[in-house]
Parts: C-alpha cells; structure tokens; sequence
C-alpha cells in the first residue's frame, strides 16, 4: 500500500446510514412500482381510491351510529339554537 491509508468514500457513520436507507427506500419503490421508482410521467396515476371509499364509508357509518344514539339531544339542541336565533 505504499504508506497510503485507505480513507473510504469519506462518508460519516450517520451519512452512510442515510445514505443507505434512501438507497433502500428507492429500490422498495421501484420494485412495487410506485410513482417514486418510475418517475412523475405516470399515464395510470388513479391516486388512492380504495383508501378514500374506504374513508367515505366509515365516515358515513359514525355518522349513522352518532345519530342513532344521540337523536333526541341533537334535534333539541338545533331546535333550541332554531328558536334562539329566531327570538322565541
């Protein structure tokens, strides 16, 4: 070696470490195929749809069972805020 020492590619241990984990995180990426591993130019970009219906209909079922159980406080609390407003 000559009196060289091998110095690396100069890299600390914590830039290394995230050096490697975007490497990882690219090559996930790419093999599921996401937007991240095949660019910005993606023709079949559908977004999240499962996730948002899914969202959609819990939403919609609490709504469903809050009113279920609270009919009666919540039709005299907008009754009594109708009459306040309207002075009665």
């Amino acid at each position: 070696m000559s009196g060289r020492r091998w110095k690396g590619n100069g890299m600390t241990g914590t830039r290394r470490a995230v050096h490697a984990a975007r490497a990882a995180v690219r090559l996930v990426a790419t093999r599921r195929g996401d937007a991240a591993g095949r660019g910005c130019d993606r023709d079949d970009d559908r977004g999240d749809v499962p996730g948002w219906v899914l969202i959609t209909l819990m939403t919609a079922g609490l709504v469903v069972v809050l009113w279920g159980l609270a009919e009666t406080s919540l039709t005299s609390v907008f009754t009594d805020a109708m009459n306040r407003v309207q002075g009665r």
